[in-house]
This record gives structure tokens, C-alpha cells and sequence, in this order.
């Protein structure tokens, strides 16, 4: 028989982990950071953007998690990064460089603070400066052709990562 939400015998959790969008604006994608925070018991999504639209095709795709998962909204993402490392948060940039690591050879246990995970803009990832002030770029290895992957995949893959070497 299949679980649903109402049977299944996973406990709640939250995580010392902060996802914050570098412009993240499409609605579908932002509805399913949404869903992926509550998913994974990150205890906050921070986003980073002018104009976030919250309507309709957002809230499909959230399934209502956007009433749930503890966010706010702020415009500048340098001062935001800035707020965090005051707070002690490590910051770590999810994007392919000439720098980074892979994925699977970060060890996130070892980090004894609270981890702010930069995810970037659909098109253009995570901004040069939010990289060069990061203590940490890691990436996720790929095997095709193609030199990136959508934003929400590549977030649900790190905070799987993350989660399963915090637990």
C-alpha cells in the first residue's frame, strides 16, 4: 500500500540551513523551493528579488508549503549575506566554478554553524560578488552535456546532501 502524508512515520525536523535565492523569479520554481524548505526542514527561505510573484502558478506548485515554511522577502541580497555572516551563518554558493567542489566531497557535518545555502538565478546562477564573499562554492558533478541544471533540482540534490550528513 502506498503512504501518504497522513501515514507515513517520518519525523519533523528542522535543520540550521537557510536557503537564500540569488533572483530567483520564475513562479513555478519558487513555488517548489517552497515545497523542497518543507520538505527538507530548512528553518528558513530567504528571498532575494525585486518582484517575486506570488499568484497563482506559484501557489499550485507550492501546495500550500508557502503557509508553512518560515520566509521572508528582501531586496538586496549583499546586505542579506552580510545580516547572515553576523549571525554566524557559514555561507556556501551552489555553482559550478573554477573553484569549486563537488558536492560529495563536502563535509557538512564538519561546519559548526548554521549553513546559508546561496542558490542563483535561473539563468545566470549565483552573482560573482555572492561568490567571492561565500566561504564555500560547491557544485554537483555532471555526466552530460549540458552545463547546468534547473535551479530547483540542483537545490533539492544539496539539501538532500546536507540533510543526510546533519541527521
Amino acid at each position: 500500500m502506498q503512504l501518504t502524508h497522513y501515514n507515513t512515520k517520518f519525523s519533523k525536523q528542522i535543520f540550521p540551513v537557510t536557503v537564500v535565492c540569488n533572483n530567483v523569479t520564475n513562479a513555478p520554481n519558487i513555488g517548489s523551493l517552497f515545497r523542497i524548505c518543507d520538505a527538507f526542514g530548512v528553518e528558513k527561505l530567504i528571498l532575494c528579488c525585486e518582484n517575486i510573484p506570488f499568484g497563482r502558478k506559484m501557489t499550485k506548485t507550492s501546495r500550500a508549503t508557502q503557509k508553512s515554511v518560515n520566509y521572508h522577502i528582501e531586496s538586496n541580497i549583499s546586505n542579506t549575506i552580510s545580516t547572515l555572516q553576523n549571525k554566524g551563518y557559514y555561507i556556501i554558493s551552489l555553482e559550478i566554478t573554477n573553484n569549486s567542489k563537488p558536492i560529495h566531497t563536502f563535509n557538512f557535518s564538519e561546519v559548526k554553524k548554521p549553513i546559508a545555502l546561496i542558490i542563483g538565478d535561473e539563468n545566470f546562477g549565483v552573482s560573482q560578488n555572492i561568490l567571492e564573499i561565500s566561504n564555500a562554492v560547491i557544485h554537483i558533478n555532471m555526466f552530460g552535456q549540458n552545463s547546468s541544471m534547473n535551479v530547483v533540482q540542483a537545490t533539492n540534490i544539496a539539501l538532500y546532501e546536507i540533510t543526510k550528513q546533519l541527521l
